[in-house]
């Protein structure tokens, strides 16, 4: 996979994200979830390409069903509400999410034997440790992408997008945007401290103080925001409108827009970024468990697919080969340089217990300053 080379070693010592609801059905649902034909997936817009979704539907007669997801949290809430009678067959979960999901028996694990077409995941990430607990694999790897520094390159230079301090530039006063949960992480990470809080396990009043200094900043340049956004697609109509000439953002949305032609280039900042990885998960007692390994094997059978999924998404892919069809400008979009990938940090679960609740209740404060 040559847009995303990773090092074994440095994706399984770090590896382990957005904000909205659920939101309306692609395809509204039948009331009856165990169906012979059917197959119930709840992803984000574009993760499957509808060119796909059509040529899969021909060839096994399984109506693929949709259920659009912008929010892990809210993705979570609604599958506990439903357990243990899921109306979902496959979720998409982040890679820092899975301990949530799994120790709350949300998930099935994964039968790989049933995946005809399981080596072509990359090995970097199928054999990573986030995937595997209790001897079990917990999801397939389809797409993956980072915190990343979206930015004009007529209005601002590479030099001026290389630290996350842009957010607080007077220069750009009233023309930066970022999701104020998402921003945390990296902000704490270009404070100097550990964004992903596992540095402060056992020490809650340091870990405290690291997220009240980020709140602070936050409140004290509150002015240079123009708009508070919660969702990908929010940033990139403020871009096209050229409200922003800058923003924090998930990397896929905006690698999209480089690949139409939009003067935007996406980097990770000097202080480092955060990185993640969206699987398609089996739900615990899927209604269709047999369809959805039809799905999976069939994303997993072509590079082509893959390819597809970048153009549609703007993530990289977790599929060997699926770069190769991709053109120059496409293949820019989506990578990350040399220098961006020794910044990059993947996202860690192992103090979410600590860090969420402090960050949840420091951005009601950012808020309501």
């Amino acid at each position: 996979m040559k847009q995303m080379p990773f090092t074994r070693r440095r994706f399984l010592k770090t590896a382990g994200a957005a904000a909205g609801a659920l939101a309306t059905p692609y395809v509204m649902r039948s009331s009856a979830f165990a169906q012979s034909n059917v197959v119930n997936v709840w992803t984000y817009a574009n993760f499957l390409p509808q060119s796909f979704i059509d040529q899969f539907q021909r060839d096994t007669g399984v109506q693929i069903r949709i259920r659009l997801v912008d929010d892990q949290g809210a993705q979570f809430n609604l599958m506990a509400a439903e357990a243990p009678n899921p109306s979902a067959d496959l979720v998409t979960i982040a890679s820092h999410r899975f301990k949530q999901f799994v120790s709350s028996d949300l998930l099935a694990p994964l039968d790989t034997e049933k995946l005809i077409h399981w080596q072509n995941v990359n090995p970097v990430f199928r054999e990573s440790d986030w995937i595997s607990m209790d001897g079990n694999k917990w999801g397939m790897p389809i797409l993956t992408g980072a915190d990343a520094l979206c930015y004009n390159t007529e209005m601002v230079s590479d030099e001026e997008a290389d630290s996350w301090m842009i957010m607080f530039d007077p220069k750009f006063k009233g023309q930066v945007t970022y999701e104020i949960q998402g921003f945390f992480s990296s902000l704490i990470l270009a404070m100097g401290n550990d964004g992903n809080m596992v540095e402060y396990l056992g020490n809650e009043e340091k870990a405290r103080e690291v997220v009240n200094a980020a709140r602070d900043m936050m409140i004290e340049h509150k002015d240079m925001v123009r708009k508070y956004v919660t969702s990908g697609p929010e940033s990139q109509q403020m871009f096209i409108n050229q409200e922003v000439v800058a923003a924090q953002a998930w990397s896929g949305p905006f690698a999209k827009m480089i690949m139409e032609g939009f003067p935007l280039d996406v980097n990770i900042p000097k202080e480092g970024g955060y990185g993640f990885v969206y699987n398609l998960n089996l739900a615990n007692n899927s209604p269709n468990a047999e369809n959805a390994y039809k799905l999976l094997d069939a994303i997993l059978a072509s590079p082509e697919v893959g390819t597809e999924m970048v153009r549609a998404s703007g993530f990289a892919s977790t599929i060997d080969g699926a770069d190769e069809a991709l053109s120059d400008l496409e293949k820019r979009a989506i990578a990350f340089s040399p220098r961006d990938l020794e910044r990059l940090i993947f996202i860690s679960s192992e103090a979410n217990d600590l860090k969420w609740p402090l960050i949840d209740a420091a951005v009601e404060q950012v808020k309501a300053a």
